[in-house]
């Protein structure tokens, strides 16, 4: 089937744009209408909470039930939000129905698996709901495209993806990496398709999210999915990645935010955040290396041997070249590269032998 999706009917209360805010998990009734009303009275009108969590190790805080849709739904009656959660199987969607949950949301690890899309598919065949999907564990749009069909060919027709970020391996500025040119591709499979960022999932840390709400803007994605609570401290899930209301009413406020449509500017853009995922990947590859030649000084140091080995540098220059070559890179830019991070490497080790215990 074609599918044919227009961009996700949902109301636009910042500046033409999407905002879904709350807290990561229902934790009570009183966290949970005490949120609400704050983030009301700043203007959203969606109210997020996950009342199921599939937490990646078990015998962590997993959600409190279905007694949470009760609690949405007392917070809908008493604000006028909309509310939003998340769904993992036929049950949950069941549950979140009947509760009167306006928005369902699949999580990343769920819509990884194709099974577990489809049985939420088969469970909201004949409903007619709004359904954002998270994008895949891994950056694979062609997984991602699927399960927003899987969820389409269902008949659901007011559907959105959310952009959360992808695993990150070694060390990552961010719990999860952006990589921003996947939900770019996305759109561009999928024209019309609405993408919603999740900036609290790919900072992990509330300190990051502002920086992350303007990158999404500037790309010209529809909205934020933000994570708010009153008393991020005491959250029971993701503490470090929740905002106060005030801290994400500040956010907010300092958001440029221009014009969604498409622009000459569209493809300049993918490029740049393709360079800055790269550059973040390089950074955290130089790092990881300044700790294996920390191993390497220490063992230098026991062993009474000189930082500097020459036959080692010069084999490694030559590799360096040799590999320039086969990508078509200046053999001088990269004997420079290399020369810059030996000095740090050697720098680093002599520190290490001096330093004696």
């Amino acid at each position: 089937m074609q599918m044919r999706i227009r961009p996700i009917d949902l109301p636009r209360t910042m500046h033409g744009k999407v905002l879904i805010a709350g807290p990561c998990s229902a934790e009570s009734e009183e966290q949970l209408l005490t949120t609400a009303r704050r983030l009301h009275d700043m203007g959203v009108a969606i109210l997020r909470a996950g009342v199921w969590k599939p937490r990646t190790k078990p015998g962590t805080f997993e959600g409190v039930g279905t007694v949470g849709l009760q609690w949405l739904a007392k917070a809908k009656a008493e604000t006028g939000m909309m509310t939003a959660t998340e769904v993992a199987n036929a049950a949950h969607v069941a549950a979140a129905l009947d509760a009167g949950t306006d928005i369902l949301w699949i999580g990343t690890r769920t819509a990884t698996d194709p099974f577990a899309v489809q049985e939420i598919a088969d469970a909201l065949s004949g409903h007619d709901t709004t359904v954002l999907i998270k994008n895949p564990i891994a950056p694979d749009p062609e997984l991602w495209a699927g399960a927003i069909e899987r969820i389409y060919n269902a008949g659901i027709r007011n559907i959105a993806a959310i952009h959360r970020g992808f695993a990150a391996y070694g060390q990552s500025t961010y719990r999860n990496r952006p990589q921003w040119d996947i939900p770019l591709e996305l759109h561009n499979r999928l024209r019309g398709i609405s993408i919603i960022c999740d900036p609290s999932h790919i900072a992990g840390d509330s300190r990051l999210v502002g920086e992350l709400c303007q990158q999404a803007m500037d790309l010209g994605m529809d909205g934020l999915i933000i994570e708010s609570h009153c008393d991020p401290h005491a959250a029971l899930s993701d503490a470090r990645q929740q905002l106060t209301p005030s801290e994400l009413d500040g956010i907010i406020g300092s958001l440029v935010i221009g014009d969604n449509a498409c622009t000459p500017d569209e493809r300049l853009n993918i490029l740049r955040a393709r360079i800055d995922e790269i550059d973040d990947s390089l950074i955290g590859l130089i790092a990881r290396r300044m700790e294996v030649v920390a191993e390497i000084g220490e063992y230098k140091r026991t062993r009474q041997m000189t930082a500097f080995q020459d036959s080692r540098y010069h084999a490694v220059l030559d590799k360096w070249r040799d590999m320039a070559a086969k990508h078509g890179l200046p053999g001088a830019f990269v004997g420079k590269l290399y020369e810059m991070i030996h000095s740090e490497a050697i720098n680093r080790q002599i520190d290490i032998i001096r330093h004696k215990p």
